[in-house]
């Protein structure tokens, strides 16, 4: 498996830059090949995604993270 790392607030401002969604870029990674994405901030892991080897499953994936996310944001209110 691939290790990717990527520092999480140039990755974030990109993303606002160029308009698109991290979703977007990450199934442009897709290749076949098992990766693992670590973000980082200057000190250490924020956290970590196995990118999926098929677009099917990161499809699955980001429909999870949406409604959990959605769950959390609802739960600060």
């Amino acid at each position: 498996m691939k290790t990717i790392e990527i520092k999480a607030k140039d990755f974030f401002e990109f993303l606002k830059l160029k308009d698109t969604s991290m979703w977007e870029i990450f199934s442009q990674m897709i290749d076949g090949e098992e990766k693992e994405i670590i973000f980082l901030d200057e000190e250490k892991v924020l956290f970590a995604y196995r990118l999926p080897k098929n677009i099917e499953q990161l499809e699955s994936d980001r429909k999870i993270f949406a409604k959990e996310y959605a769950e959390k944001m609802a739960n600060l209110n």
